[in-house]
């Protein structure tokens, strides 16, 4: 099993309602919720470690969770609220507006981390659930618990809004790199965590050496380059699709490199650790064959392994 641990919420979308004027529609989201989705649709065993709430919206998540073929029995359930995240829309730029003081997510604390059944084979962390503390060290923790065994994918899709405290941050951040086999990050993310007048190569390096098996760099429309340990480099194209919108797309990006290399009896430490480039070039180009399907449709909505 793979097991997505960090934010599930629920984002308010504006729509017209009868009367013209807009109302929100709540809408299962938050980046780790989505990648267990997308991995779940894709037929890989699947799980998700996070914080419920009992509320109407807490159940509305469990149900998607559900829907999508993801385990929940790794779930912290509490009667503190849901997440939310009320959206937006200026000339189609969407702002958030969030509420998630002392809610189910953010709450968790290391004491609430459950001990990892034997069928866990691989973690995946990332998301604004490793910005907002206490959940923040709580998975934190959690990672350095259990690296050792379990091959660990990271993905810090970092939003400097969500982070009070940089330099903790920056200290939370690194120590989880350095447990990590994989690290993905777009070139904003590698921008922020390096912001010295260096080349996208050489800030590459920089977590490389920190001791990942494989960093992988996306950059949009210009597709994604795997960077492996031994200096071997694996570059896929984005491919084209009609854009709705991108929610979720680095999300399910993710969700198709893991389900690839899961596929290929590659995503466990030793696995990682001898990578060929051609497995490594396969999981890439799967990972973005599943993100065009997402952009090209509103919302986070992955798609099942049947639509592939």
């Amino acid at each position: 099993m793979i097991l997505c641990c960090g934010e599930a919420l629920v984002d308010m979308i504006p729509t017209p309602t009868v009367s013209g004027a807009d109302g929100f529609v709540p809408h299962c989201g938050g980046a780790v919720y989505n990648t267990s989705i997308g991995l779940g649709r894709l037929g890989v065993q699947t799980g998700m470690l996070t914080g419920l709430s009992s509320d109407m919206f807490g159940q509305l998540l469990s149900a998607g969770l559900r829907a999508s073929q993801v385990d929940v029995s790794h779930v912290i359930l509490s009667e503190r609220p849901t997440t939310l995240a009320f959206v937006r829309l200026v000339d189609g730029h969407a702002t958030y507006e969030f509420y998630d003081e002392n809610s189910a997510g953010r709450m968790l604390g290391p004491e609430d981390m459950p001990a990892l059944s034997s069928e866990v084979s691989a973690l995946y962390f990332g998301g604004i659930s490793l910005a907002c503390e206490p959940a923040a060290d709580a998975y934190a923790e959690l990672l350095e618990r259990n690296a050792g065994a379990q091959a660990v994918m990271l993905d810090p899709n970092i939003r400097p809004g969500f982070i009070r405290d940089i330099a903790r941050y920056r200290a939370r951040l690194d120590r989880m790199v350095a447990l990590a086999d994989i690290v993905k990050v777009s070139d904003e993310d590698l921008n922020w965590i390096t912001p010295e007048p260096l080349s996208l190569r050489e800030k590459v390096e920089g977590l490389l050496d920190k001791g990942a098996s494989l960093v992988i760099l996306t950059r949009g429309g210009e597709g994604a380059t795997g960077f492996m340990a031994d200096g071997c480099e694996v570059q896929v194209p984005a491919l084209k699709a009609d854009i709705v919108d991108t929610v979720g797309a680095g999300d399910t990006f993710n969700a198709g490199v893991m389900a690839k290399l899961s596929e290929l009896g590659c995503l466990h430490k030793a696995g990682l650790a001898r990578l060929d480039p051609e497995s490594l070039r396969l999981a890439l180009s799967y990972g973005a064959r599943v993100a065009a399907i997402t952009v090209s449709r509103a919302g986070a909505n992955p798609p099942w392994a049947s639509e592939l």
